[in-house]
């Protein structure tokens, strides 16, 4: 039995280090890649939904307490991960993600940080996305 679990995790290994993040999105034909985001929105939705919830009841009977920086901060990067421009229409930013991965320089940025970047692009953030995409080149260049 330990042999097999060592097995599969070594597999596991293997496989992920030889599938770039491009190839990982384009193996998803367009629902998948759709389903994808959508789950990436509803999580990120739900994270911060129940993080407010849970400042709320800390600090529900606390007249004085104010929010700091660094919660405003969180919801601040949380929102960078989907584009609020778009609306529900995720094939946008599906085609946006294909586009963004048809270039050799992008193509080991994990699909997080390209749906970040495809996001504040869709959001008008050209300056900040910019940033982002050259530091992501930069980090996961071979």
């Amino acid at each position: 039995m330990k042999k097999i679990i060592i097995f599969n995790f070594i597999l596991s290994l293997i496989v992920s280090q030889t599938t770039s993040s491009s190839e990982f999105w384009i193996s998803y034909n367009e629902d998948e890649k759709i389903a994808f985001i959508n789950g990436v929105y509803g999580s990120i939705a739900k994270l911060k939904a129940h993080h407010k919830a849970e400042v709320r009841k800390q600090y529900l009977n606390d007249d004085n307490w104010i929010e700091p920086y660094y919660i405003e901060r969180f919801y601040e990067i949380a929102d960078e991960y989907y584009a609020k421009e778009v609306g529900y229409n995720l094939k946008i930013i599906s085609m946006h993600m294909d586009a963004f991965y048809t270039n050799s320089d992008n193509s080991n940025i994990p699909i997080l940080e390209a749906l970040r970047i495809v996001s504040l692009l869709q959001d008008g953030e050209k300056r900040k996305a910019n940033s982002r995409l050259l530091r992501a080149q930069k980090k996961h260049s071979q």
